[in-house]
């Protein structure tokens, strides 16, 4: 019993602790070359840039920012990769160690 509770304290403290996500060095956008649509989408972030953007309106300069976005977040969900919390590896490891 006394260990049950020393257990449910260390959890409940490693829930209480904030998410710390660890991100690798910053790939440049040619990297994420790999997909099919990859290229079209980083032929688009080159054409955009190079655009004279001092001619444009205010709302076509938001549309072009929120296309380079969602662009960005294309690439990134194609990259994949997966994140875990320090709070949610101190779970997996206590019942790890309670169901071995």
């Amino acid at each position: 019993m006394k260990r049950i509770s020393i257990y449910l304290m260390a959890v409940c403290l490693s829930l209480t602790l904030c998410p710390v996500t660890i991100n690798a060095a910053v790939k440049p956008l040619s990297s994420y070359t790999d997909s099919s649509g990859a290229n079209s989408m980083l032929l688009r972030i080159s054409e955009i840039k190079a655009m004279d953007k001092t001619t444009l309106s205010s709302t076509e300069k938001k549309d072009l920012r929120k296309e380079l976005r969602t662009i960005k977040k294309e690439l990134k969900k194609s990259n994949g990769g997966v994140y875990l919390s320090v709070g949610g590896i101190i779970i997996i490891i206590l019942l790890l160690i309670l169901l071995l």
